[in-house]
């Protein structure tokens, strides 16, 4: 076994947004704020500590004239051992978060080749629903320490969107992909070690939605602030540049300011502050309103969102005609955000943040560092920060009144000011410093690895390969080799005059014996490589030698007789016969008309404490496997051990069983008979759908890719 580190190799995973080192664009977009600025401050903290070896911010490489070229460098230095790593996945273009689903699996592939090229680091940290999906998979298969931030969560947004009358249901879902959010963020809880969270509100109140909560796994270390940069202002010190930019807005420049700072998002609630502004005479009277609402080079470029919700605000502007009294300018520097901080509490004014639902808010600590007291909603992070700092008040969001009331307060109470703004500064230096929130990390995240075996890919360095070939044709069998035996006689030759170098695979949900005996009935040369059962069984060569090593990882969490018991007595179950059940697949047959959706499936087994894939197919058949096996996980395991590239390995089948594996950097082919579950593949990069059944589909695919020559792959990338 490999000795435990004696200093930490660390990989944090955060693939939305636009993450560079130098003067990141907060604010830009709804994808570019707090969690950006989080994992670099993390990175560089991280990055100076003498128990950290290196630390990987590992995100998404964006190459498009929209934004700067800074996102396409593959590396960036950051700091001392910290450096952001750029992989490429889906399409080049910016995309926002939304729109970057289908693509994780690309970028697990990516991923994997990188750690093959530069080390396993000893722990992974995923940031949000994207990257805590990819990170729990490779976890999973590289069988390190996971750990899991949520930043925010999709239920919790879901809700608060529903109550706030966003929009219908359908709409949500298309917009937000809630389905598709929600089933990682359970997956990512599953496969964590250890949730890191802000607050204690978002552990008894946000994760406790999900099936996978479990309390003993999450600990609370609130991210931390640069003290350096926000602090209180000087009492002499001249107007900063950004007040020279509001005075066009306002007819009284010297009055306190009402500062709001986020992004054009609806779920930030600028409408209900502009109309509580607008209809008190007494704030208008006190008080000027300043709105940063992000970065714009050119409002009809904005989302639709983002779009939607700065119309809005003007409109309320111009019903209110609050002209020379409300200012929004268009865009700031990164350092503009503190001198403003300062600027509002020179002025003795006060900071916002109305937002319908906050996971943290780290706008609050920045304007508490800088002497400026806060008002904000009283949900989520907010609550422990006024709860530690004292240096505020919270107020319902939608409550008009109550907002009101606590921003006159502010304003018309002096003593009651002063000790905010002095327990902000106080409050913020003790309990959000990085230097604390670091300390914190490493002693947790040293605890998870000390107490973790240590991957057993640690020590291979050159990976072997399996003997005489360089390429692998693996396909499914029923419905996909089977089903049309001129065709499969074709596929036969076609091997036959391959040449040595082309190796051929089967991976199937039957048994291996049933593999067998379908093999000798047929004639079929015997497979260099067998992956049998779903995934969970893995053979090599003429005299099929298991891959031990795989059924040890597979065999963690794995508790059958605690299946079957949830399972059993559902309406519509049956269980398959016992030669199609093996030592880590448990299988029925279900009716669809009496038995549940497989969402509730998974949630019973979630619910019972049973860490498993639940796989359907056919519309009739249902398997369930362990948390680390399945057919994806199976052929990147192999692909790993073995040392192939995704591209040297031709993947082929029909139904849900397969879809796992043909998702990703492998060359995937989907035959003409294939089951509706895979229609969902058809926009993706590296699936082709052939014309031709069974193994006429997969004769099809390999010309497509002329995987037997100079492989072309004219599917690489998908719109």
């Amino acid at each position: 076994m490999t000795a435990k580190p004696t200093q930490l190799r660390i990989a944090l995973i955060s693939l939305h947004g636009l993450i560079r080192g130098h003067e990141p664009e907060l604010g830009r977009d709804a994808d570019t704020g707090g969690q950006v600025k989080y994992v670099l401050e993390l990175a560089r903290e991280l990055g100076r500590r003498e128990q950290v070896e290196r630390v990987d911010l590992i995100t998404r490489q964006i190459v498009d004239p929209r934004v700067g070229p800074e996102y396409a460098q593959v590396e960036e230095s950051i700091g001392p051992k910290a450096r952001i790593i750029r992989l490429p996945f889906g399409p080049r273009r910016y995309l926002r978060k939304e729109a970057l689903w289908p693509y994780l699996e690309l970028f697990v592939d990516q991923c994997l080749m990188h750690f093959r090229r530069y080390g396993i680091p000893h722990v992974l940290h995923g940031h949000y629903a994207d990257a805590g999906y990819a990170g729990a998979q490779l976890a999973r298969l590289l069988q390190i320490p996971y750990v899991f931030t949520g930043h925010s969560l999709g239920r919790v947004k879901r809700e608060r969107l529903m109550v706030a009358k966003e929009s219908d249901p359908q709409t949500l879902e298309h917009t937000y992909q809630f389905s598709a959010r929600n089933e990682a963020e359970e997956i990512s809880l599953e496969t964590a070690s250890l949730v890191i969270t802000s607050t204690s509100q978002e552990v008894k109140d946000q994760y406790e939605k999900y099936e996978h909560y479990q309390p003993d796994r999450m600990e609370v270390i609130p991210p931390g602030v640069e003290l350096g940069a926000f602090r209180p202002p000087d009492a002499d010190g001249p107007a900063p540049p950004i007040a020279e930019r509001l005075e066009p807005f306002l007819r009284d420049p010297s009055k306190p300011i009402i500062l709001a700072v986020a992004r054009p998002d609806s779920r930030k609630n600028f409408e209900t502050l502009v109309e509580v502004y607008g209809g008190s005479k007494k704030l208008r009277e006190l008080a000027n309103l300043v709105l940063v609402m992000g970065q714009r080079d050119d409002l009809r470029e904005l989302s639709a969102g983002g779009r939607r919700v700065l119309l809005n605000v003007l409109t309320l502007i111009d019903v209110h005609d609050l002209y020379g009294q409300v200012a929004y300018p268009k865009s700031h520097q990164s350092g503009d955000i503190s001198e403003l901080y300062r600027w509002a509490a020179k002025l003795r004014g006060v900071f916002i943040n109305p937002a319908l639902t906050e996971p943290f808010g780290l706008t609050l600590l920045e304007s508490g560092a800088s002497g400026l007291p806060v008002i904000a909603t009283a949900d989520g992070g907010p609550v422990d920060i006024i709860g530690n700092c004292q240096n505020g008040l919270l107020v319902d969001p939608l409550d008009h009144s109550a907002m009101e009331h606590a921003l006159l307060r502010m304003l018309t109470e002096p003593e009651s000011w002063d000790t905010w703004a002095h327990n902000g500064v106080e409050g913020v230096t003790r309990h959000y410093s990085w230097q604390h929130h670091v300390d914190r990390y490493l002693r947790d995240v040293g605890e998870i690895v000390e107490e973790s075996a240590a991957s057993p890919w640690e020590d291979r360095r050159q990976p072997r390969r399996l003997p005489d070939f360089d390429r692998l044709i693996i396909c499914d069998l029923d419905n996909t080799l089977e089903g049309d035996d001129q065709a499969l006689q074709e596929f036969i030759e076609m091997l036959q005059d391959a040449g040595r170098n082309v190796g051929f695979g089967i991976a199937t949900g039957r048994r291996l014996d049933d593999v067998m005996e379908w093999l000798e009935r047929r004639n079929m040369p015997r497979p260099d490589v067998l992956a049998t059962a779903v995934g969970t069984e893995l053979y090599y060569g003429k005299d099929l030698r298991p891959d031990f090593g795989w059924k040890r990882q597979i065999s963690a969490y794995w508790r059958p007789d605690e299946i079957r018991k949830v399972l059993d007595p559902l309406p519509g179950f049956t269980r398959q016969e016992d030669h199609e059940q093996t030592e880590f697949k448990v299988s029925y047959q279900i009716d669809p008309e009496l038995a549940p959706p497989v969402q509730r499936i998974r949630r019973l087994l979630r619910e019972a404490g049973l860490r498993v894939k639940v796989i359907f197919s056919l519309g009739m058949f249902l398997d369930i496997v362990p948390i680390r096996a399945g057919s994806d996980l199976s052929i990147r395991y192999l692909a790993y051990r073995w040392g192939f590239e995704p591209e040297q390995l031709l993947i082929a089948g029909d139904s849900g069983n397969d879809e796992g594996m043909l998702k990703g950097r492998t060359l995937g082919v989907v035959v003409g008979n294939y089951s509706p579950e895979l229609e969902k593949l058809r926009k993706s990069p590296r699936v082709y759908f052939a014309e031709g059944h069974h193994a006429r589909g997969i004769l099809e695919g390999i010309e497509y890719y002329n995987f037997l020559g100079n492989v072309r792959i004219p599917n690489d990338s998908a719109e």
